[in-house]
């Protein structure tokens, strides 16, 4: 299916999502990944390293559903210090989701990388 036609929309559901990897291979955000009929407009996505120690993140949109596809990357191995944030999209930047693509995390520290995105769901 198509994505819709976001000049003619119908509704906009605001939206949060966390994700948090627990393992070291590529994790799918499936809460990102819209609907039929949809489209997800990306406000910003946080990542907060909930360890004392180092650790990476690469996130990336991929343009098949399920993570496959190929992979582009919006962040590759940015190292996030210990109990520290990094922004890695915000309104400045314009992320559009559409129903055939994915985004995906890895993180090379299990568990230490919490993710939290806003986004519209655009329908």
């Amino acid at each position: 299916m198509a994505n819709p036609n976001i000049v003619n929309v119908s509704a906009i559901y605001g939206a949060s999502a966390g994700l948090v990897p627990t393992g070291t291979s590529a994790t799918t955000w499936t809460a990102l990944t819209p609907a039929a009929g949809t489209v997800n407009k990306i406000g910003s996505i946080v990542a907060a390293n909930v360890t004392a120690s180092a650790a990476t993140i690469t996130l990336s949109l991929n343009s098949a559903t399920g993570g496959g596809g190929t992979p582009f990357r919006l962040a590759f191995q940015i190292t996030v210090p210990g109990n520290t944030t990094l922004i890695i999209v915000d309104k400045s930047v314009g992320l559009y989701v559409g129903e055939g693509q994915s985004v995906v995390a890895t993180s090379n520290v299990s568990n230490a990388i919490e993710l939290v995105a806003t986004y519209e769901s655009l329908t």
